[in-house]
Parts: structure tokens; sequence; C-alpha cells
């Protein structure tokens, strides 16, 4: 993946032989390439597209900051899904910026920070309150523009506050629970992931039958099967193992997060493309934006608070 300098300055030479320290170089990073490649059945290499390990390593750090905030104190989580949303923002505010539309960051990003403590401290009611709030704020911060491209700029700013404040305060909502809040929050987290880990393995090792080829060409029939399956046991062991809830219970919300985490990540995909961005940004190594990881988070989160209210 790394490509080596091929510049016509000396190198340092081995002495015996005289062979170049590139090749040596470039063989043992093709070495350590080829101890984290895949193969599918036939053999033929996997090509993931990302440095696996480090996506991996990047995924677990965002898992453990996720659990440090929760333990002793949830209400620190509400400070994590706050810069979330103010990394997010400018993610969004560089993609959309690309296509001429203007985002109302200063409301935006104070009235997103406080939907997440609304949620948390207030409720449903309270986080629809601070949104509507927040969308009338910024449709009349961007009066000051003027009329041409208006409609344009308010399409942006609503479609960028429902997509990345409110659905981020719909976790606190799972967090704030006064029962078990936290394990809500693990479970949803725990049957999302294992959608990614699902479909991933089996996608890579199975995958025939494409998907949605014209927007999300790497994903198949084969892993939407095998994200369905690992969210079906891992929803059946969180709920009943941490929520003390029926099996069946798990069973569906583990079928309603992957339809939503797919959704999510289709959603996120087809956003990329129309914009002509491969990724959102590069706040984490090996995944790149913060928007690129929690795609499927985002969409999955209300529908994991609504499964677990109304069943639980």
């Amino acid at each position: 993946m790394a490509n080596s300098d091929s510049g016509s300055e000396p190198d340092h030479r081995a002495e015996a032989g005289g062979e170049s320290a590139e090749p040596a170089a470039e063989s043992g990073a093709a070495g350590a390439d080829q101890r984290f490649k895949l193969h599918k059945p036939n053999g033929e290499p996997v090509r993931t597209g990302r440095n696996l390990p480090v996506a991996i390593a990047s995924g677990v750090a965002l898992g453990a900051l996720v659990l440090l905030s929760l333990y002793p104190f949830p209400q620190a989580f509400a400070l994590i899904t706050a810069a979330a949303t103010v990394i997010g923002l400018r993610e969004l505010n560089r993609a959309v910026g690309g296509q001429g539309a203007r985002l109302a960051l200063p409301p935006l990003a104070v009235g997103g920070v406080a939907m997440q403590f609304c949620a948390h401290f207030g409720g449903p009611e309270w986080l629809v309150g601070a949104t509507a709030l927040t969308a009338i704020a910024a449709l009349g911060w961007r009066l000051r523009g003027g009329a041409e491209g208006y409609v344009r700029d308010a399409a942006a700013n609503l479609f960028t506050l429902c997509y990345l404040p409110f659905l981020l305060g719909t976790w606190q909502l799972l967090a704030a629970d006064p029962d078990d809040g936290r394990a809500r929050l693990i479970a949803f987290i725990v049957v999302t992931i294992s959608s990614d880990i699902g479909g991933y393995f089996a996608g890579i090792l199975l995958g025939r039958h494409k998907m949605a080829p014209v927007i999300s060409p790497n994903k198949t029939w084969e892993g939407f099967a095998g994200s369905v399956l690992a969210c079906m046991i891992a929803g059946a062991l969180t709920v009943s193992l941490m929520l003390g809830g029926p099996v069946w219970v798990g069973l569906v919300l583990g079928v309603a997060v992957v339809c939503a985490a797919i959704l999510g990540d289709l959603i996120e995909s087809l956003i990329k493309r129309d914009l002509g961005m491969k990724d959102m940004g590069r706040f984490m190594p090996g995944h790149g934006g913060l928007l690129d990881r929690v795609d499927s988070l985002l969409i999955a989160g209300p529908v994991a608070w609504v499964v677990l209210a109304l069943l639980l």
C-alpha cells in the first residue's frame, strides 16, 4: 500500500552483494502487509480499501472512550456526543461548502451541543424543543445572506441539524434511562457494531451478489445475511444477559438495528457520492472522518431507542 521513495538520491547499500536497502525495506513492508491480508476461500486476496489493523485499533479506542465516559458518571457521555457534534459539523461544513452551500455554524454548534444535554437531562420533549429552536435560529441566521441561495442553504442547515445533533441526541435518550441506561447504550453499540463485523467477514469471504452496486459496490446480499445473523445473536445475548429481557426482544432489536445500520451506511455512501468525496474527513486513522465511522450508529440510534422503549 505505502509506496517507497523511488528518487535518484543515493541510498545506503548493504556491504555484501551491493543490494540496496530500499528493496529490503519494500520486502519487509510487503511481508508486514501480507500478515494482515485476508483471503477468500479461492485464495484471492481481499481488497479492504483500508488499513485493517489501524481501523480496528481506532474502533477499540473509540469504544473505550465511550465506556470511560459512562462509568462511573453516565452524564459525562453528553460531553462525548457534544464533541462529536462539533467535529461532525466541521466535516459537514467542509462537505457541503464544496457545493456552494453555507451552514449557519454558530447556531448549529451552540444548539447542537445544547441538544445533547437537553436529551440527557430532559428527555424526548426537551430534545424536540431544542431541535425546533435551533432550526429557527439557523434559518434566521441565514437571513443576513440575502435571497440568493437561501432555499439551498436552508435545506443544508435543516439536513445537518436532523442528521447530526438530533440523531446523536437519541443516544442520550438511551443512556439516560433511569433503570438501565448504560446497559441499553452498550447493547445498542454492540448490536450495531455486530452488523459491521458480520457483514464485513461474510461479504469478503462469501459475497457474490451485489446488493446496491450503484450506491455501494462492495455490499452484497451474502454480507447482508451475515449482518442479520450477527445482529440477532448479539441482540439476543445483550438483551437477555445485560437488560434481563426476553430473547425475542433481542431478536427484534437485532433485525431492526441491522436494517437501520445498513440504511445508514448506504445513506452516507450516497451523500459522499453526491458530494464527490471519498471520506468525510480524517479524524480517525483507518476510518476516515468521524461521520464515516458513526454512519450506521446515527441511523440505528433512534431505532434502538424506540424498540427498547416499547418492548422493555
